[in-house]
């Protein structure tokens, strides 16, 4: 720890874990004087050129003074930090504040010099990069805005550091020196820059757990039976491609292989590198393991053992404390708790889990928190008959178990850009940083579907969970923004999953229905009507339909410009003209196949071999309609079925018209998003919004406490400068000043109580409107006052008349693990009593406020329900931008109400307003990349 001089307390908060380019990981934490050992042997693993390029001349070895200086920190003018593996430094990043003559200075100086020096063998790895990030957000908190380097022309690496980092900068050469000077506010570039690096670190270390080139099963029973023996079972049955290695340390001297596989006692004795091992031991061996492990340079853990947080707080601890051992030799965990993970690909074929068989190779990515979903997962995908029949193909799977480092938003990075996952299935019990997961999923479903289970209930004991203030429900809505398919069970998640995977996305919402079942077409135009969708009117091809007939109906369907989408109605039919279900699959498949393309789903009652039929195929490529041998042979008068060629779409069959049409509006309503994510909009700048002299009025108001709710004048005053004026009303203690106060505003004027239980309860009778003259005024005070209670206990308030209008209201929160929000909905007890109010994450679009207005069920009041006057909305609109931009400007204002706002047919009026400002959090997810602490 520091000594007494220093001026500031140790910041354990700028401690943090981050994942590097390569996918392994380091802890970045404050330099402090008890690192002088450290730094010195770090110092002489660095190369001669390194040190060169740092200091510009030979300088072979660190002086006593030298130590003292790069150990000896104010934590505010000098700040050192460091990046290190298994507890050693691998490089180092300092800045000293320097005044306008470029000597050493304090505050409020706001320029500091920065140099960074990087062990050989680590660079490279991306290790300068992360370390930029996070000296540039502490030196933000210290009121450091600009950093300048020097560095020489040939030290073209540093130079890149620099230059790739999106900042904006400026460069000059003098005395055979590069000097760069950065300001350090994030820009959109610097943002952008940063998560692209995210992402690839992310999910390169994602890659290097379900991608090894060898796996070592720690924990290989000698004795058949077990969950380590099984692993390495399941491994050797699914023919993993890369090198097997069964340990344990109870095995004999003499034993060199278990069912073929090299067999040692430790980790440390295999002859070769290890990129997995799957940690199959009791909890309180793990330790030992994971010690051996990181000695050895092993990449990764899949953690089996249970014990951990899910079983109370002597667990958790436990829980953390292996995060941190394995974090610190740059390893990452799936698990505790962990069901194991799958790659089905031919060139991996890992099945480093508890699934004793190996799923068929698909496009399908699966993520279970849960090890029983998993497994109901995997069944249900890969069975044949009941459910969702057919087989379906599995790129990857991951069950976390309890989720203590590798989650679900690591592995949707990997997802991202993995060209063997065309669809990708969650199920998640708790989201551990909802904030990120909305982000991420917004990229990723821009680019392929992302169907998501969220559980509704507490999370698991054995999850680490940010707390939220927000509804399920909210939390819901905000995933289908980001373009999640959310949907509420399991038979859900697969219903969609197979329908995403096999067919194109549908253009809109009509849907063609044909089938040899009357009644079954009309159960599903029914069900169509109930999830929104446009049927057509149902084609009954009768019972007597031919293999022909249903070619002809589906390919006339699918040509027909009037149809979206085509639902295939079928149930068993007797007769000598009655097709086969091999026979009706190749019919269904050929028509598709010929036609524009265009989503066709089947609806089967008690036609397994229907449906295995349709599926008849090794793949779930998107565009894969591959026809079997023995599928049947084509019906007369249509020639052979074309050959598909390979990745030919796969026609998934339902067995319940409710199921399918479901699954067929979840995919109208992504494709919907799909198409309006291309143009998602603009953040408008408003030239009357005076932001720096907001953020003068913030910093001037916090200083008064840690957070406060703003008095009235505050607040007029404060969203004033965004450009959003609030009705003033005068408080009426009695009848006389009630009067004073309707002089000054003029006639006519509303009488409102203010009390906590009467405010924005019109229904109760606290307000009077319109009130034209003095005496109305008075005998309304004294009516409020016989009802309700003294003046004391009403509160009341005078108000000049608003234009008649529609009242609603206009509310942001700053949501500790989703962030900010913005909500809209009309007000009133029917909107609140209904939970009508739409929700959307800030910074809001231009389309965002479009959308948001005419999201609530009770929007049609706003557009001329029922003959009356439409109003304002584009108004409207643009208060919920400058909302939007005042709370995305300052993380200080945490909640705005405006309520009412009264939304007229020309303009509105915002009569009531409340702001509520608290310091902003150290770190937020603009911040530089961390791993979650522990």
């Amino acid at each position: 720890m520091q000594s007494a001089p220093d001026r500031h307390e140790y910041p354990a908060h700028w401690e943090a874990d981050v994942v590097l380019r390569d996918g392994g990981t380091a802890r970045i934490r404050p330099i402090t004087v008890d690192d002088a050992e450290r730094l010195v042997s770090f110092y002489e693993q660095v190369s001669d050129e390194s040190k060169y390029y740092r200091f510009f001349a030979p300088y072979p070895r660190l002086s006593a003074k030298d130590v003292h200086r790069f150990t000896h920190h104010d934590f505010v003018d000098r700040v050192g930090l460091a990046a290190t593996v298994g507890g050693e430094f691998i490089a180092t990043v300092r800045y000293d504040r320097i005044g306008a003559d470029g000597l050493p200075a304090s505050g409020p100086a706001d320029e500091a010099e920065v140099a960074f020096l990087v062990q050989d063998a680590h660079q490279g790895r991306g290790v300068a990069s992360a370390l930029l990030e996070h000296i540039a957000a502490v030196a933000r908190e210290r009121g450091i805005r600009r950093f300048a380097a020097e560095v020489l022309p040939a030290n073209s690496k540093m130079i890149k550091v620099f230059t790739d980092a999106g900042y904006t900068q400026k460069r000059s050469f003098e005395d055979g020196v590069v000097r760069l000077e950065f300001d350090l506010e994030p820009t959109e570039r610097s943002l952008a820059v940063q998560r692209a690096r995210e992402q690839r670190a992310e999910a390169r270390s994602v890659r290097r757990l379900l991608v090894p080139g060898s796996v070592a099963v720690v924990g290989t029973g000698r004795a058949p039976g077990g969950v380590g023996r099984s692993i390495l079972g399941n491994l050797r049955a699914a023919g993993f491609t890369g090198r097997l290695y069964a340990v344990n340390k109870a095995f004999p001297e003499d034993l060199k292989e278990l069912d073929g596989v090299p067999a040692h006692r430790s980790v440390r004795d295999i002859d070769g590198p290890v990129d997995v091992a799957v940690v199959a031991v009791p909890a309180e061996r793990v330790p030992e393991v994971v010690t051996e492990c990181g000695e050895h340079g092993v990449q990764g853990l899949v953690v089996l053992a249970a014990g951990y947080a899910e079983s109370g707080p002597e667990g958790r601890e436990r829980q953390r404390e292996l995060v941190r051992h394995a974090r610190a030799y740059g390893m990452r965990i799936i698990g505790p708790n962990a069901f194991g993970i799958i790659n089905a690909s031919p060139q991996v074929r890992l099945n480093a889990s508890l699934a004793p068989e190996m799923p068929r190779p698909g496009r399908i990515g699966l993520f279970a928190q849960s090890g029983a979903i998993g497994i109901a997962l995997l069944s249900r995908l890969h069975r044949r008959g009941g459910g969702v029949t057919g087989v379906t193909g599995v790129s990857t799977f991951v069950s976390s178990g309890n989720r203590a480092d590798v989650s679900g938003n690591d592995v949707l990075q990997y997802w991202y850009d993995d060209p063997d996952t065309d669809v990708a299935l969650m199920y998640l019990e708790s989201i551990g940083n909802p904030r990120k997961f909305t982000r991420l999923a917004r990229r990723t479903a821009a680019v392929k579907p992302l169907v998501v289970v969220q559980g509704a209930g507490s999370a698991p004991q054995g999850h680490a969970v940010r707390a939220t203030r927000l509804p399920h429900a909210t939390v819901s809505a905000l995933l289908r923004q980001a373009g999640v398919i959310r949907v509420d069970t399991i038979t859900e998640l697969v219903d969609a999953g197979l329908l995403l995977a096999r067919q194109p996305l549908p253009g809109g919402p009509r849907v063609a229905i044909l089938g040899n079942s009357e009644s079954l077409g009309l159960l599903t135009y029914d069900a169509c009507l109930s999830e929104g969708l446009r049927p057509l009117p149902p084609l009954d091809l009768t019972t007597e339909a031919s293999a022909d007939d249903f070619h002809a109906a589906l390919a006339r369907a699918l040509a027909d410009e009037t149809c979206d989408a085509v639902v295939v109605t079928a149930i068993p039919a007797i007769g000598e003209v009655s097709p086969g279900d091999a026979e009706l699959a190749d019919a269904l498949r050929s028509a598709a196949a010929a036609g524009p393309a265009k989503p066709v789903l089947v609806v089967h009652v008690e036609l397994g071999g229907l449906a295995e039929a349709l599926s008849a195929a090794t793949s779930t490529a998107p565009r894969a309609r591959a026809a079997t041998a023995d599928a049947g042979t084509p019906g007369a008068g249509r020639g052979p079925a074309p050959v598909a060629p390979e990745g030919a779409h796969l026609i998934p069959a339902y067995p319940a018209a409710e199921r399918a049409v479901r699954a067929l509006a979840e995919a109208v309503k992504y494709a919907q998003w799909r198409r309006e994510a291309a143009d998602p909009g603009k953040v408008p700048e408003y030239e009357d919004i005076d932001e720096k002299g907001a953020a003068q009025l913030i910093g001037g108001l916090l200083a008064r406490g840690q957070g406060l709710t703003l008095g009235t004048d505050e607040t007029c005053e404060l969203l004033g400068r965004y450009g959003i004026p609030v009705r003033r009303a005068i408080p009426a203690p009695t009848p006389d000043e009630a009067a004073r106060a309707a002089r000054a505003l003029g006639y006519p004027v509303a009488l409102k109580a203010t009390a906590p239980h009467l405010r924005h309860r019109a229904d109760l009778g606290g307000v009077r409107l319109d009130l034209a003259d003095e005496e109305q005024l008075r005998r309304s005070y004294t009516e409020l006052t016989e009802l309700f209670g003294t003046p004391q206990e009403v509160r009341p308030v005078v108000q000049a008349m608003a234009p008649r209008g529609v009242d609603t209201v206009v509310r942001a929160v700053i949501d500790p693990a989703a962030g900010a929000v913005l909500s809209f909905g009309l007000a009133g007890a029917a909107s609140q009593l209904l939970g009508d109010m739409a929700h959307r994450l800030v910074p809001v679009t231009d389309r965002d406020a479009t959308s948001l207005v005419r999201s609530i069920r009770t929007a049609p009041l706003l557009f001329g329900w029922r003959g009356s006057t439409p109003v304002d909305t584009p108004a409207l609109e643009e208060l919920l931008l400058r909302v939007s931009r005042l709370v995305d400007d300052h993380p200080e204002v945490v909640a705005v109400t405006l309520e009412p706002v009264v939304v007229a047919p020309h303009g509105l009026s915002v009569l009531g307003a409340s702001v509520r400002l608290a310091p902003p959090p150290a770190r937020d997810d603009l911040g530089p990349r961390t791993l979650p602490a522990y």
